[in-house]
């Protein structure tokens, strides 16, 4: 987790008028609402169960998800499904792993940016960054889903705009100690480990590396180039009695 006394987001949005991050929560209400009522969770009974239950699936899947070497073919049908498979994620974990990060890491994001720009920013992101795994691979028959390449975007964002924020952190290697760290060293980190995994990763069924490092560049790339020249103001630190998420 963020330290937000730290960056002093709660004071500038109260200055601008944010009211929080209407789109960061939306997204994130929107995914989950999607999941929800896809096969995909179990609680929708329309779909049965068993073997009916896994066919819905697969076609679930083929329908809303990327298939690479059907993205090229110039259907309408396949060139939108970028933009719906950000919205579709292929279990609890995935879900919920990619909320956590965009809850941590997308209001701070928003705000900066502001709320139209963040939204087209995070679409624009993460359907290129599920073009960019596509392409390489194009010959695979995979389906690509999940809103892991916009969320990387946002972290390359959150890194170039704030790599001074710290940020709270569980290491499985150091016993999830809650360590707090600065921004850059949590992302730095992150984007290598993805890069490593992404030279040894095949176009098979599992996480789509090479996905997460195009959003991340994309991200970075965006802010840096929008943003450049100007600084974000930090206020005083607040007192230790302030509330944090």
């Amino acid at each position: 987790m963020i330290d937000w006394r730290e960056v002093g987001w709660r004071e500038r949005a109260r200055e601008l008028g944010a009211g929080g991050a209407p789109v960061t929560y939306g997204l994130m209400a929107l995914c989950c609402a999607v999941f929800l009522i896809s096969p995909l969770s179990g609680f929708n009974p329309a779909y049965g169960g068993g073997d009916s239950l896994l066919a819905a699936q697969a076609g679930y899947f083929e329908r809303w998800g990327v298939i690479p070497s059907e993205l090229l073919d110039g259907s309408a049908h396949a060139a939108l499904t970028p933009l719906t498979a950000l919205f579709v994620h292929g279990s609890w974990l995935h879900l919920l792993g990619n909320m956590l990060f965009l809850y941590v890491f997308g209001a701070m994001a928003e705000e900066r940016m502001g709320r139209v720009e963040f939204a087209f920013f995070y679409v624009a992101c993460g359907y290129f960054a599920l073009v960019a795994y596509a392409v390489v691979h194009a010959g695979s028959d995979q389906t690509l889903v999940g809103a892991s390449g916009a969320i990387s975007a946002v972290l390359g964002a959150f890194l170039c705009l704030f790599p001074r924020a710290r940020v709270t952190s569980l290491f499985p290697f150091l016993f999830f100690l809650p360590l707090r760290f600065p921004a850059w060293i949590v992302l730095v980190f992150w984007f290598v480990l993805q890069w490593l995994a992404a030279q040894s990763a095949g176009s098979g069924p599992g996480v789509a590396y090479l996905a997460h490092v195009a959003g991340f560049a994309a991200g970075f790339l965006y802010a840096w180039a929008r943003f450049r020249g100007t600084r974000v103001k930090s206020p005083a630190t607040a007192t230790e009695g302030e509330s944090q998420p």
